[in-house]
Formats: C-alpha cells, sequence, structure tokens
C-alpha cells in the first residue's frame, strides 16, 4: 500500500544531474535518500515526496544512494518488480533492502574518504548509528547537512497542504485526552523522566483526540509535542491548522506553538526526557545533547496503548468494517455481471469500488490508494495502476484487489483475489493453500503471551509444503481512524517480541505471487479476543471484523480438511445474515449463491 505522488514512473535524468552538481559544488562524493519525512511515517505529503521525485519509484519503503557516478535504489522483497519498472535502471541500480547489501555496494563504489551527506530530520537515532557504521567501514564519512540537497534542487516543489486540525470527539475515541495524558504521565513518574518528547503525529493523533488532513489516505496532523510532567501538553505545528474551536476542544492544558519554535524551546526542557530512538529524528537528540539534557531511550508508551483499542473503537470497528464489507460487496455483484459485457480495466473497477464506499455513512477516504491489479500486474505486491499499466481485465485471468475506507469510527483494509472466467487448475492449487493458510490464523487459538512471530508459520504451512512462500509479512496492525499499518505487534517471520493482545486489530493476509502470470492474496481484518474459560491456561483466538465471500470457484473442496469446510460454510453464513439487508437490492441474489454451503 502507498500513496503515489504526482510523478512519471521514469525520472527525469536532469533531476539526478542537478542533484550531483549540488554535490560537486559542495565537495562531496554522495547523499542518502531515505523516502520518510521528519515524522518518519509511511505516508508523506507530495512536496516531502523526494525519493520518488529522484528515482520514479513511489513505493512506500526504500531509499536511494547517490554518488558522483553510481547510483543505486535499495527496496524490500514487496517492491523489487515495482522498482525495476518504475526507475530507470539506466541511471539506478536496483538491490535489495539490507545492511549487508548497503555494505557491499558501498565498498565497491564508494572512495576512501569520499563525504556522504545526510538530513538529520530525516533519520531516526537507530538509523543514524547504522549509517555512521556503514558509511565506516566502507571508508567514508557521514556528514550532516544544513539544508536538505533535494529540496535545494527540486525547482517545482508542490506546496504544503494546510488542512485545519479536527476533533475525534468520545464517541469515537472512547477515552478523553487528559485520561490518555495522565496514564502516560504515571509511566513517566515511575521511570523518573520529567518529560516526553513525541515525534509521531499517530502519537499526537491518538493523544490529544484530534485528526488532520496533513497527508492523503492518513487523517493526522504533521506536529511534534512535548508532554510535561503534569501531563500539559507543547505542541509545535503549523499555526494556520489551528482554529479556535480545536484550542476549545483540546483547553488550556494543550499549548499551541509555530513548529518553527520547536528546536529552540528543546534548550528549556528540565530534568530527565524520554525519547524512541526508533522514531525521532536523529537533529533532536543533536540539539538536547548540545545543551546538556540527559535523554532516556525508550519506547514511545502511545504505541502500545493505542495498538489496544477500547471497547468504543471495537464497536466502532465493527460498524466500520459492515458498511466497507456492505460497499465490497456490491462491487463485486457488479463486477461479476459487468465484466464479460463491457471493458472494465483496473483504474475502472478501482473507481466504480471507491465510489460504492463513498456512499456510506461516515465514509472519509480511502485508507490507501487502492491496488487493483489484473494478471501479470498482480504478481507485484503494492502495484497501483497507472495510466501507462492500466490493463483490461481480461477472461481467464486473476483479478486482485486490495483495498480500504477511512471511516470516523474504523480504518478497514480487505483483500479478494477473484477469477475472471475459469481458473487453472494451478491457480486453483495456489489460491487453495493461500486460503487455507489465512483459515489457520483465522482460527487460531493461543496462550496469553504469543506474538506474532510464533503464528506466522500457519499461514505458510501448505504453501511449504508445496515449495512455495510469499515475500511479505502476513500481518500488521490497524488503527482507529488512523495509520492503516500500525505497531507494534505484526504477524510475520522477522522477529517480533510484542505479544498479542485482547483488543489489538491485525490483518491476516497470505499470498502468493507467480512472476509474470498472476497474484494472489487474501486479507481480513482480525481482532484479537479471549476465549472462555477452558483447560488450564487463559487462551485467546481472532473474531473476523472483515464479511467478504470468498471466490468459491477458486477453492479446490477436495483439499480442504472437514473443519476448514465448516469455517468457510459458517464464515459464509455469518456474511449472509449480517449483510444481505443492507446490500443493493441487485448485490442480493449475487451474495446469496456465493455464500451458499460447499458443495462436496
Amino acid at each position: 500500500m502507498h500513496l503515489t505522488p504526482p510523478f512519471s514512473s521514469k525520472s527525469d535524468l536532469t533531476h539526478l544531474e542537478d542533484l550531483r552538481n549540488f554535490l560537486k559544488e559542495n565537495q562531496c562524493e554522495g547523499v542518502i535518500v531515505p523516502r520518510v519525512n521528519c515524522f518518519q511515517g509511511e505516508y508523506v505529503a507530495p512536496f516531502e515526496e523526494r525519493l520518488a521525485w529522484l528515482t520514479g519509484f513511489t513505493g512506500s519503503a526504500g531509499f536511494a544512494i547517490v554518488l558522483l557516478d553510481k547510483a543505486c535504489l535499495f527496496v524490500d522483497g514487496r517492491y523489487t518488480l515495482q522498482a525495476q519498472r518504475q526507475a530507470n535502471l539506466s541511471m539506478f541500480e536496483v538491490r535489495g533492502f539490507s545492511q549487508a547489501e548497503i555494505r557491499k555496494w558501498l565498498l565497491e563504489h564508494l572512495p576512501p574518504n569520499g563525504i556522504i551527506l545526510y538530513d538529520p530530520w530525516l533519520h531516526t537515532v537507530q538509523q543514524f548509528k547504522e549509517w555512521k557504521l556503514l558509511v565506516a567501514e566502507a571508508g567514508g564519512i557521514l556528514k550532516a547537512c544544513e539544508e536538505n540537497p533535494i529540496d535545494k534542487v527540486w525547482k517545482d516543489k508542490p506546496a504544503a497542504l494546510l488542512k485545519p486540525i479536527v476533533p475525534h470527539p468520545l464517541q469515537w475515541s472512547g477515552q478523553e485526552s487528559i485520561e490518555k495524558r495522565q496514564r502516560i504521565c504515571r509511566i513517566l513518574e515511575q521511570a523518573k523522566v520529567s518529560g516526553l518528547i513525541l515525534t509521531s503525529p499517530d502519537s499526537i493523533a491518538w493523544l490529544l483526540n484530534i485528526r488532520g488532513g496533513d497527508v492523503r489516505y492518513t487523517p493526522i496532523c504533521h506536529a511534534f509535542m512535548i508532554l510535561r510532567a503534569d501531563a500539559s501538553a507543547d505542541v509545535y505545528v503549523h499555526l494556520g491548522k489551528v482554529t479556535d474551536e480545536i484550542r476549545e476542544y483540546c483547553g488550556p492544558t494543550v499549548r499551541w506553538n509555530a513548529g518553527e519554535n520547536f528546536i529552540e524551546d528543546l534548550a528549556s526542557l528540565e530534568g530527565n526526557i524520554l525519547l524512541d530512538p526508533k522514531q525521532s529524528p536523529h537533529k533532536i537528540v543533536d540539539t538536547l545533547q548540545e545543551v546538556g539534557i540527559k535523554i532516556i531511550y525508550g519506547d514511545d508508551p502511545c504505541v502500545i496503548m493505542r495498538a489496544i483499542k477500547n471497547t468504543v473503537e471495537l464497536k466502532g470497528a465493527h460498524a466500520a468494517h459492515q458498511r466497507d464489507s456492505v460497499a465490497v460487496i456490491n462491487f463485486l455483484a457488479w463486477l461479476d455481471k459487468n465484466v464479460f459485457h463491457m471493458e472494465i480495466t483496473e483504474i475502472d473497477a478501482a473507481k466504480y469500488l471507491e465510489s460504492e464506499r463513498r456512499k456510506q455513512f461516515n465514509f472519509q477516504d480511502l485508507s490507501f490508494a487502492s491496488i487493483s491489479s489484473a494478471g501479470a500486474n498482480a504478481a507485484i505486491v503494492h502495484y497501483h495502476p497507472t495510466p501507462e499499466t492500466n490493463t483490461i481485465l481480461k477472461e481467464n485471468s486473476l483479478y486482485l484487489i486490495d483495498s480500504g475506507g477511512q471511516y470516523l469510527e474504523g480504518t478497514t483494509d480487505i483483500t479478494r483475489t477473484v477469477a475472471v472466467g475459469e481458473p487453472t487448475e494451478e491457480q486453483k492449487d495456489r489460491y487453495t493453500r493461500v486460503l487455507k493458510g489465512h483459515i489457520a490464523i483465522a482460527s487460531a487459538i493461543f496462550p496469553i503471551g504469543t506474538t506474532g512471530t510464533q503464528l506466522d508459520v500457519l499461514a505458510r504451512l501448505y504453501l511449504w509444503k508445496a515449495g512455495l512462500d510469499f515475500d511479505h509479512g502476513t500481518g500488521h496492525g490497524v488503527g482507529s481512524y488512523l495509520n492503516v499499518h500500525e505497531g507494534p505487534h505484526r504477524i510475520s517471520k522477522i522477529i517480533n517480541t510484542v505479544a498479542l493482545q485482547p483488543g489489538m486489530i491485525v490483518s491476516n493476509e497470505p499470498g502468493y505471487y507467480k512472476t509474470g502470470e498472476y497474484g494472489i492474496r487474501l486479507e481480513n481484518l482480525i481482532a484479537v479476543i479471549k476465549l472462555p474459560a477452558f483447560g488450564e491456561r487463559e487462551m485467546l483466538t481472532f473474531e473476523n471484523l472483515t464479511l467478504i465471500p470468498y471466490d468459491k470457484k477458486l477453492i479446490d473442496l477436495k483439499s480442504l480438511s472437514h473443519e476448514e469446510q465448516v469455517w468457510l460454510d459458517s464464515y459464509h453464513q455469518k456474511v449472509w445474515d449480517t449483510l444481505s439487508s443492507h446490500v443493493d437490492p441487485e448485490a442480493v441474489e449475487w451474495l446469496k449463491e456465493v455464500t451458499a454451503p460447499l458443495a462436496f
């Protein structure tokens, strides 16, 4: 899932040339160009899409290293195909996103004592340490720049958005801001620190019960914040976004300050200050150290608190998903009826689904740019159709739609893969293996203290048995009318030590991708819940929030166990019982057919 900026899929050669001229003028050998902004969020505003402007790559994770005579774009496994398609390969080499690959490339190309520039606002404390070591191992020197080099040479940069901050009241948030701040302050008192610096807009939005419009798809406001021991807060933001309404709503314990005063005001802090090294820009550390303030490194305490949804947020999540599922069912019924009678492209399909979502009560926006992908495009995990790549949904192929909505009550994210015409036996086999892994996660029962990493194998087991796998995580946390990707928990091969707890929402999305041919992914959002007491230990399981049928044409019925058959029929019955009276009249017969019990 990614935000697609208004750039062509191939970078302009002059962008790279202008950047290299800047490096020469400043007697530097190279520069690191990350995709993030100073808030380290997944989504950035168009005027901050520096990596896309330079390389043409629009994915949500990656970075480039540009030297005077070489340049490389580093991405993870989700984006390899996309990067190779979007970047100009005569200008940028594409490599995997790992320290080993970075080290190897720097050793190959960085001249001795070559100076590499980095923007201290765009690298966290943790990332700075890693980069400093990597550059030193290659014989180079890492140097902070006063102003971002891309900003110096980006001549037609878009303007920043200035949308007002708005309240997110108790009917949706479920707890007053002052109560949340007091909870945090009790943690600070126990840790013997006098203040907390927050650099995550998600944390600030959750803590103050506010929302904003600084980027599309995620209702956040870009700001920094200092939380003090008395639970009062200083927020640093563009004051053009602060209305009289929001000042009154937040009250006198929240003080609004001009963003440009943040660095100066850091010098006025006293005592020990808590800072999350995984989120905070290194610039803040430099400033605090210069004035002798002691930094206590630790996790942002808002992260785990906002991950565990309260009863109001969970009720809202159910409501949002029911309405969202109605929109997707109406869309799938329309697609099934019309795909052979009219020319439907990937963009047409995405637009139709968005129009269905916009009919739903309390819908605000999409939660990310829809991944509407037909045929071979679906093998690109985070593909997004453009006018250059837009493909017609063709007979006897697969279509994958990964999309979601932002509702005042909650955030949704679903994926379904459907057969257009008749699938091949191989496609049915792969789909069924993905479905079996999907069901295994959804029906898992596990003890308190279990992490998503410990469950991840369930999603992959049936693919592994055929020598297959997928190169992305099985599940990510999801916010409450916030970021569609939210930590700290996840279901993934990558080791994660955060235990799953009741109230957490996580995606369940195994997949399979055959390069050049097709892609399959099935995704529901699920909530962690307690099971009634049985056995010797307290156990947890998942509850499905998403209520959208699976494509029975793609299921190899004889490969399903009896338990899987029962699960699927029960799920489809719940979809019918819950939503049949809410979908459009022309979708009712379609829904009745696709949710009918499996025929064995």
